[in-house]
Formats: structure tokens, C-alpha cells, sequence
């Protein structure tokens, strides 16, 4: 596509003598610009899709993908028949019955909310987020009532370990002469899981499901059932078909309904960071519009001997379009080879980065996640690197077109 003596030609134009040093202050601008443009975008993009992918299976790992919830006030009997039926719909992989309410935890002159989730063991194992959570402890004996699992940060807030006791204090009380009592129980902790969320690990206990049936008065009942199915995206459809196997007994929602505010802010904002950080990109390639008429202008004289010599239009738009395009290939290069790299990294470097500044970036109770993810995504990345090169070859036209337009004779008339 280029002759060799378009190649040289063009080469020979990007590298700038003493006088020209302007232009090539500019033309350094741009391709700095095009290249942190790529790299912001590309490590932006890796970090909110990894923000995406872990909430999105630290919540649906822990919650699943179909809720089946008991009207107020009610509970769900004969629950184990209703959860065969439902494991044998086409494309539900598990149902997990439980039992879920609200208690004060306390322990250690410390008090604060939290959930209790009653399940068998056999169902907590079952969820390989779960099973591969415990950092302490053992789920021996768990079914038999010797204990219930509590999260690491609350077992951090409180002073707890395996072995100590923790007292549930639950809202809904007992009748009696003076009013109602809250009702009160110590339970020992068997274990401490980890699963590296905050509002789970700092909140959630995990209790036998016949010990969490007495606590919270569901006599041979749960509160309702989690259903994991095959595909995630396919909830809505299964949603129908567990709805008309439960009837009129509970509520049943899917994945995307319980948590649908929540993921549409992250896509909003994912794609308005997208749009914002174009816009970097594109100023870039105006700096390289600028910087290549500059060096049109300065080359004036040489494109008009060019022109004399034999040097069609055609060659001189080759030319000049390739010194344009050749900074934004390399900025585009440049940052998107950076950008992977520290996606990659991204984690390490905000460690190094903490400890050498002192400061937290990246808290857990803001983000709720322990770790910084990213999750790079092949298609994005092409994406930001067709685009960043599709906006500088757009942006090496004009000027190849001035400089292939140029009359020599207007230029060398008084020379």
C-alpha cells in the first residue's frame, strides 16, 4: 500500500530538527494523549466489569437465582415436597429451603444487627462460594444444633472465635404478664467464614435449619426456598414455571428483579464512563490534526520540490496520511499494551500504592468488596483500540488532503 519512498518520506517528517521542535512537542502531546486515553479507558472498563462479575456472583452465589418468599406472617408447609417438585422443572439445578429473619447479635458488650439464615448442611456445602468461605471452624455436627457459622468481620468487630457464644436477640418477642419479651438465645460458633463481601461477612449468620425453625416459631415450615438454575440469564423464563408450581403460597421473584435498581446503575454508569473517556481519545486526535497541518505548513517548500520532481497528489496523501496515522497507532499501541498490564496488576499495585502512602483506597464498607477486581473483557478491549485508531486515521485525512492540494507554483513563485 505505501512505496518504500513513502515510508522514508514520512518517517523523515515525524523525526523533528531544532526548528520544528514545536511540532514535535504536539505531535508527543498527542500520541501521550492517545495513549493514556486507551489505557484509562481500557483499565475503567476491566475494573467495572470485574465489579459486575464479583457482586454479581457473590450475590447471586449466596441469594440465587429464583426467590421464593413466604407472604407475611406466613410460613410454607410441607416444604420438602414443594422443593422436589421444584428441583424436577427443567433447568433448576438446586433448591435450598431456609428459614431468614432479622436479630440484634451481641456478644462482648458489643451489640448490631443481623440476618440469620437457617439451612442444612447439606445445602450449605452445596454452594461452592459458601463451602469454600470457612476460614474457621467446621460444619461437624452442624445439623445436630452444636452451633451457628458468623461472618469474619463480625467476628473481628465483636472479639469472637470457634467455640465462643454469641446471644441472638430477635424482635418478634413472647407474650407474657409484663408485655411482650424479646426473645433471647446463646448460641456457641462453630465457624467463621470469609466470602469476601462486606455486608455478608459483617451481617449474615448461618444456623441448622431445625434450630432456626424453634428460634423463630416456623413449626415443621420455612420462610421460603433459593433456586439456582443453569443459566442465570434464563431466571425470567424458569420464574414463570416456579411461580406455577408454588402457586399462591409465596412470592417469587428472579434474580434480576430483586436486584434490578442496583445492576442498571452499574450499566448506566458503565457507559457513561465509556462515553467520557471517548471524548479523551478524541481530543487527542484534534491535537493530531493540529500538529500535522502545522508540519504541512512548515513543509510547504518540500512538498512543492516534491510536486516538481514527479511526486503525484496520490503519494503525498499517502505521506502525510501516514505520519498522522503513525501517531495514533503508536499511542494506541502504547496504551493499550499499559492498560492490560495494569489491569492485570491492578490489585498489587493498589497494595504497593497503600503502603506507601498510608491510607486505605479501596474500603470495604464503601465497596463492599474486599479486593479490587478487574475483569477484562477481549471485545471491549478490541473495541477501544478500533475506535482509537478509527479516530486517528479520521483525524490524518484532512491534513494529507491540504498537503496533496498544495499548488507548487503558489508556493515557489517568490522563492
Amino acid at each position: 500500500m505505501f512505496a518504500p519512498v513513502e515510508r522514508l518520506v514520512a518517517f523523515r517528517y515525524l523525526r523533528a530538527r531544532r526548528q520544528e521542535g514545536f511540532i514535535s512537542v504536539i505531535a508527543w502531546f498527542s500520541l501521550v494523549g492517545i495513549g493514556l486515553g486507551v489505557a484509562t479507558l481500557i483499565i475503567v472498563m476491566a475494573v467495572m466489569n470485574g465489579f459486575r462479575h464479583e457482586l454479581l456472583s457473590r450475590v447471586l452465589g449466596l441469594n440465587g437465582h429464583i426467590s421464593v418468599t413466604a407472604y407475611r406472617s406466613e410460613a410454607i408447609t410441607e416444604f420438602d415436597f414443594l422443593a422436589d417438585a421444584i428441583r424436577k422443572i427443567d433447568g433448576v439445578v438446586e433448591v435450598t429451603p431456609l428459614v431468614e429473619g432479622q436479630v440484634m447479635a451481641s456478644a462482648n458488650n458489643l451489640a448490631s444487627g443481623a440476618v440469620v439464615r437457617g439451612v442444612r448442611r447439606e445445602d450449605f456445602l452445596g454452594r461452592d462460594l459458601l463451602r469454600n468461605a470457612i476460614k474457621q471452624g467446621s460444619l461437624d455436627g452442624f445439623d445436630e444444633g452444636r452451633g451457628v457459622l458468623i461472618g469474619g468481620r463480625m467476628a473481628a468487630r465483636m472479639g469472637l472465635g470457634v467455640g465462643d457464644r454469641i446471644t441472638l436477640i430477635s424482635p418478634k418477642g413472647s407474650p407474657s404478664a409484663f408485655g411482650t419479651v424479646p426473645r433471647m438465645k446463646t448460641y456457641s460458633v462453630a465457624g467463621i467464614f470469609n466470602v469476601g463481601m462486606y455486608e455478608y461477612d459483617n451481617t449474615y449468620i448461618y444456623m441448622p435449619l431445625a434450630q432456626a425453625q424453634l428460634y423463630f416459631r416456623y413449626p415443621n415450615a420455612v420462610s421460603g426456598f433459593e433456586v439456582m438454575v443453569e443459566d442465570a440469564d434464563g431466571a425470567l423464563e424458569l420464574r414463570r414455571d416456579v411461580a406455577a408450581e408454588v402457586g399462591s403460597k409465596a412470592q417469587v421473584l428472579d434474580w434480576q428483579r430483586v436486584n434490578s435498581s442496583f445492576f442498571t446503575a452499574l450499566q448506566v454508569e458503565r457507559n457513561v464512563m465509556f462515553l467520557i473517556l471517548t471524548l479523551i481519545i478524541m481530543v487527542a486526535a484534534f491535537n493530531i490534526i493540529s500538529s500535522q497541518i502545522m508540519l504541512v505548513n512548515d513543509k510547504a517548500k518540500g512538498i512543492a520540490i516534491l510536486r516538481t520532481m514527479g511526486a503525484s497528489r496520490s503519494m503525498l496523501l499517502r505521506i502525510f496520511f501516514m505520519t498522522g496515522s503513525s501517531v495514533g497507532v503508536i499511542g494506541t499501541a502504547a496504551g493499550a499494551a499499559l492498560g492490560i498490564s495494569f489491569a492485570l496488576n491492578i490489585e498489587t499495585i493498589r497494595q504497593w500504592i497503600q503502603a506507601l502512602s498510608g491510607t486505605d483506597l479501596f474500603s470495604a464498607e464503601i465497596y463492599f468488596l474486599s479486593q479490587l477486581p478487574a475483569r477484562i473483557d477481549s471485545g471491549e478491549t478490541i473495541s477501544v483500540v478500533v475506535i482509537a485508531l478509527t479516530l486517528s486515521f479520521l483525524a490524518s485525512i484532512y491534513p494529507a488532503w491540504r498537503a496533496a492540494r498544495l499548488d507548487p507554483v503558489e508556493v515557489l513563485r517568490y522563492e
